[in-house]
């Protein structure tokens, strides 16, 4: 039991793996979805912000003004730091410029700002020659704004270099806002979506948790079918499937509860009455080589009741056994035959075999109990001098053995329960003193190898001449046959 509870926890249950299996990626999904957000977030930020700092810097190319002539016109500006105010959203953001002049000399603003980059690419948003990118000044992240932009005056003309770098704390302050904003809705979806699996994926596995209920609190002999009506369709093949095998095992058990029953019940006889002899024999009642003999007739009869039982429950098996070999059944019959010839020559019987090669599926042990208790039966039942016909015709399907004795044939009373074990047919047929298991093991051995078993009387004028036994069985073709 503890085995058996260690190994139940190491397997993964249906239901974590289906929440796992869904939430899993809602949550990847969440986490790759919050990052592109916030990344779109900064850029949608950058595009707002970027506005403002090309129109601080057109408004300090709107201050500049050429001083001097020719080749000593130089820029002049007349912005103060403090105009710049009005471009600063709060305080929480700062703003840094720069103005170079025709030839790069420093005009007016932060002397320290990073220079530009040499190459400006162009611009499909903004007809200005402006250029944006991310750098570092004293320290600290900041976006700038390069202003190419022309000045003229009558002095002479140039194209100047306007600087404007602002720090990010505004833009990074809108950005988590819109991610914030955007998160708790994102994970009130997410809630609502973890509580609706939960919830579909509890009533999914309901069927599952009851029929484990179910099994769990039957009782260990229980075998009868699992309800299929309310369960659901992806669960039907492992219920038919689950039943079908508890049916395979209520059918063996109930086989193996009446072996037991009838052995117990039919070796109780012989057993005491072999104790009796014994008994009878130690007390000298009978003389000795009488005793003995009594003694070998039981024991003899006992054995073959055993061997009788022992064969009837070995039929079960070829029940479940799908994969028999393929033998000649002519071969088998004329191998019964030999062994009982001392039984037919004793008998002084008229004895004809015929036979022809029959390919059939079954182990061989079968064919020959099959036939061994057919074709005995008939000797016993043929009275000394009679007739004993045995032949086996065949067709392209199938293949019959007909067993014609000349016996007194079987009674109404006993054709009601012919196959039935120890039924018997007492007073009717010299065999009544049989243990009656002959015909229920041919019985189940012909219906495992999917043929049938006849025994009808042989009437002439209304007189029983003799009975006729005879056994089809599917022949195995070219097109059935397996290779072995």
């Amino acid at each position: 039991m503890k085995r058996s509870t260690q190994a139940s926890s190491r397997v993964p249950s249906l239901r974590r793996t289906l929440l796992l299996g869904i939430l899993l990626p809602l949550f990847g999904f969440v986490l790759i979805n919050t990052v592109v957000l916030y990344r779109q977030a900064l850029a949608a930020a950058d595009t707002a912000y970027d506005r403002t700092l090309l129109a601080t810097a057109k408004s300090l190319g709107e201050q500049l003004e050429v001083v001097g002539d020719g080749a000593q016109a130089v820029v002049r500006s007349s912005l103060l730091y403090s105009a710049l105010e009005a471009f600063e959203a709060d305080n929480r953001s700062r703003i840094f410029y720069r103005v170079s002049g025709f030839k790069g000399e420093m005009v007016s603003g932060f002397e320290d700002l990073p220079a530009p980059r040499t190459q400006l690419p162009d611009q499909k948003i903004y007809a200005a020659l402006v250029h944006f990118y991310d750098d570092e000044y004293r320290g600290a992240p900041v976006r700038m704004a390069v202003l190419l932009q022309p000045v003229a005056g009558v002095a002479g003309q140039g194209m100047t270099t306007i600087q404007v770098a602002e720090t990010l704390e505004l833009r990074q302050t809108l950005a988590r806002q819109i991610l914030i904003d955007t998160l708790w809705r994102q994970a009130a979806l997410v809630v609502v979506i973890v509580l609706v699996v939960v919830f579909v994926v509890q009533r999914a596995t309901r069927p599952v948790r009851a029929l484990s209920h179910a099994l769990a609190h039957r009782s260990e002999n229980d075998l009868s079918p699992l309800p299929t009506l309310s369960a659901p369709r992806e669960l039907l093949p492992l219920l038919e499937a689950a039943n079908q095998h508890m049916q395979r095992l209520s059918q063996l058990l109930e086989h193996q509860k009446r072996f037991v029953r009838d052995t117990s019940h039919q070796l109780r006889t012989p057993l005491a009455v072999l104790k009796t002899q014994v008994q009878s024999a130690r007390r000298g009642d009978v003389p000795p080589q009488q005793a003995l003999d009594e003694i070998g007739h039981t024991v003899e009869r006992a054995t073959e009741l055993a061997n009788q039982m022992l064969a009837l429950a070995k039929v079960e098996q070829l029940r479940e056994d799908k994969d028999a070999p393929v033998i000649d059944w002519a071969e088998v019959v004329r191998s019964v035959a030999l062994d009982l010839a001392p039984l037919i020559a004793e008998q002084e019987l008229d004895f004809s075999l015929d036979v022809v090669p029959a390919r059939v599926r079954s182990h061989e042990w079968a064919l020959r109990e099959l036939g061994r208790n057919l074709l005995h039966n008939a000797i016993k039942n043929t009275p000394p001098g009679s007739r004993l016909a045995v032949a086996m015709v065949k067709d392209a399907q199938a293949v019959a053995l007909s067993i014609r004795d000349s016996g007194p044939g079987i009674s109404a009373t006993l054709r009601e329960r012919l196959f039935q074990p120890f039924a018997t047919d007492h007073g009717a047929r010299p065999s009544g003193a049989g243990s009656g298991l002959g015909l229920a093991i041919c019985h189940g051995i012909v219906q495992s190898l999917g043929g049938s078993l006849e025994l009808d009387n042989r009437v002439e004028h209304g007189v029983v001449h003799g009975l006729d036994a005879t056994v089809r069985l599917p022949l195995v073709t070219a097109e059935r046959q397996t290779p072995s």
